[in-house]
C-alpha cells in the first residue's frame, strides 16, 4: 500500500477537495512545489496556477487564484481566494479575458490600470496553464 497524506483545498467559497493522495504539485512563488507523505513541514504563498493532486495512478487536477499552503507532517491545506476543478474552467472567457487584459496593457492611462490589467493577465494565463495541465493529464492535444 502506497504512503499517502490527507489534502485539503479551500476556497472562500467552500471546500473544494478533501482527500488522501501520495503527491501533491502545486504553484509556488518561487516555482513548483512537490509535496509527499512525511514532508518537512513549511508555509508557504501560491501563486495562480494548476494544483495537481496523485492518488492511485490517478491526476486530479485543480485551478487556484494564488494563496497560501500549510504543510504538515500527514496533512496539506491549500487556502484560496478562488478554487475549482479544471474541468469547470471555461477556456473561451478565460482567451476571451486575456484578449481584454492585452488589450488594457496597450491602453494603459494610469499606474492603476496598468496593475489591474497586468493581473488580470497573469489569472487568464494561469486558467488557461490549468486547462492545458488538464488536457495532458487526459492525453489530448492543447
Amino acid at each position: 500500500m502506497a504512503k499517502t497524506i490527507v489534502c485539503e483545498v479551500v476556497s472562500a467559497e467552500g471546500e473544494i477537495f478533501s482527500g488522501e493522495v501520495e503527491l501533491i504539485v502545486a504553484p509556488g512563488v518561487m516555482g513548483e512545489l512537490g509535496i509527499a507523505p512525511n514532508h518537512a513541514p513549511l508555509l508557504t504563498h501560491l501563486k495562480a496556477g494548476p494544483v495537481r493532486l496523485f492518488e492511485g495512478g490517478e491526476e486530479g487536477v485543480f485551478y487556484v487564484s494564488g494563496g497560501i499552503m500549510e504543510v504538515q507532517q500527514q496533512r496539506v491545506t491549500i487556502l484560496a481566494d478562488t478554487a475549482m476543478r479544471a474541468v469547470d474552467l471555461d477556456e473561451v472567457a478565460a482567451l476571451e479575458a486575456r484578449k481584454r487584459a492585452e488589450e488594457a496593457l496597450l491602453d494603459q492611462r494610469s499606474e492603476m490600470q496598468f496593475s489591474n490589467a497586468s493581473a488580470m493577465l497573469a489569472e487568464a494565463a494561469a486558467q488557461l496553464k490549468t486547462i492545458q495541465a488538464m488536457r495532458k493529464k487526459m492525453g489530448r492535444p492543447s
